[in-house]
């Protein structure tokens, strides 16, 4: 198997408790996410790895394929570790279950990028900012890249800081979508925290303070992970206005 997509799927959340089966126009959020994945031309596999019954119920319930792993983990990449142990695979995509507006391009590119390059052992996404709220928002994760297009850091401040207040200055959004090759999944996850990682509470800077080299794709299509009330109040606003039907 080339590609396995993997949703972690924990309930009990700690900014907006139970989010991934909070309703979104009679759907959960889970099920939107799955659904928009589950487009996805690249992936050989989608699991959802989930730590409750209710969302192994409510998953089981649209159709979508279900390991139940163990509640103690404390992060998605542990869980994605455990799901993926003794699959033979050569790209794990680990997917926000909470990223219910996930363009199912935006996974393929992400597969085919990791699949191209023999020497990436992990990428993400990065979308340019055009709304000015959300360069200052520190829910919404800010990342530079180098000539490259490798990750430099990733910030919840607006970086780069624009200390002459120009205009053309280009800030990128991070898009909650990590890519890595199979074995780089365990060595990262063997990493101890990192000092940035646990400033920033961001992840992904405990790969780049080891050493590690996170490639970083560019999109058009936007994304929205769903972190408090209301993010769920703007995603529904947008998923209103795609389902509306064309005025005549």
């Amino acid at each position: 198997m080339n590609v396995i997509g993997v949703i972690p799927a924990r309930l009990r959340s700690t900014r907006l408790p139970n989010k991934l089966i909070r309703k979104i126009l009679g759907k959960p959020i889970i099920q939107w996410t799955w659904e928009r994945a589950k487009q996805s031309i690249l992936l050989d596999r989608l699991v959802i790895a989930c730590d409750s019954e209710e969302i192994e119920s409510i998953a089981k319930g649209f159709g979508g394929e279900v390991i139940f792993t163990s509640p103690e983990h404390i992060s998605g990449t542990d869980r994605i570790a455990e799901v993926v142990r003794e699959i033979d695979v050569k790209i794990v995509i680990n997917i926000q279950g909470d990223e219910p507006l996930i363009h199912p391009s935006v996974i393929d590119e992400l597969a085919s990028c990791m699949l191209q390059d023999k020497t990436l052992v992990m990428a993400t996404v990065k979308k340019r900012i055009e709304n000015d709220e959300e360069i200052s928002d520190p829910n919404v994760v800010k990342v530079v890249t180098d000539k490259n297009n490798f990750a430099l850091y990733f910030s919840r401040f607006p970086i780069p800081y624009n200390r002459d207040r120009r205009e053309e200055i280009r800030y990128y959004k991070h898009i909650g979508i990590y890519a890595y090759t199979k074995d780089f999944l365990y060595t990262f996850k063997n990493l101890p925290k990192s000092y940035l990682e646990e400033r920033e509470k961001l992840e992904q800077l405990r790969a780049i303070e080891a050493g590690y080299k996170i490639k970083v794709i560019e999109t058009n299509f936007d994304s929205y992970g769903i972190d408090v009330e209301e993010d769920l109040e703007k995603v529904e606003k947008i998923l209103r206005k795609e389902l509306l039907p064309p005025k005549t």
